[in-house]
């Protein structure tokens, strides 16, 4: 069965870091275009950074842009998405997915939230 596991998730104060997880069963990412997005309540999913198959091309969305930092472990079978300097705008479920690299390429699998496999989330909440 393939899929992706989140992992990292919590509550953190305002200024505080976490890192996040993205594991892979089943197959192996290093194929794959991956992508972190994020949905708050009663707002739309939307991109916050993705990166190539090889770690080489890597787009983050504006708004975290300086802030947070996507890596990839192909032998670890694993992405991360380093996210410092957190701010309560940023509370909310992340999920990471993954696309195939012919489907499509980092920015518009960020800006389109494209992605074949996707993980169940993982609750990140930025509060005092």
């Amino acid at each position: 069965q393939l899929q992706l596991v989140e992992s990292g998730g919590g509550l953190v104060q305002p200024g505080g870091s976490l890192r996040l997880s993205c594991a892979a069963s089943g197959f192996t990412l290093d194929y794959y275009v991956i992508g972190w997005f994020r949905q708050a309540p009663g707002k739309e999913r939307e991109g916050v950074s993705c990166i190539s198959s090889s770690g080489g091309s890597t787009y983050y969305a504006d708004s975290v842009k300086g802030r947070f930092t996507i890596s990839r472990d192909n032998a670890k079978n694993t992405v991360y998405l380093q996210m410092n300097s957190l701010k309560p705008d940023d509370t909310a479920v992340y999920y990471c997915a993954a696309q195939s690299p012919r489907l499509t390429s980092v920015q518009p699998m960020c800006v389109l939230t494209l992605g074949t496999y996707w993980g169940q989330g993982t609750q990140v909440t930025v509060s005092s």
